[in-house]
């Protein structure tokens, strides 16, 4: 099941369980949209991997299987991204 991570990783902005401007990678790393086009060309900066739009869950699934909240913020890992695609770094 996703996590559904509260944040975007590179700028800390609040990404509620039901917004559609939530983006993540294949491990769930979790960035908004604008980060995730302008600064990070759509590639996790973690694993390299491509950027997709999170799901969002259902309401009464949502009562049932809370979003996480855990914040991960990472603005570091973002600066200078596209010259280190690989490794991901367990969050």
């Amino acid at each position: 099941m996703l996590e559904l991570r509260p944040n975007c990783e590179a700028c800390d902005r609040d990404l509620p369980a039901d917004s559609s401007e939530a983006m993540i990678c294949s491990f769930e790393c979790t960035f908004c949209a604008a980060c995730a086009q302008s600064r990070l060309g759509g590639r996790c900066p973690n694993c390299g991997g491509e950027l997709l739009r999170r799901p969002r869950r259902p309401a009464d699934s949502l009562a049932r299987h809370p979003a996480s909240t855990r914040r991960v913020y990472k603005p570091a890992a973002v600066v200078g991204s596209d010259e280190r695609p690989g490794n991901h770094a367990a969050a």
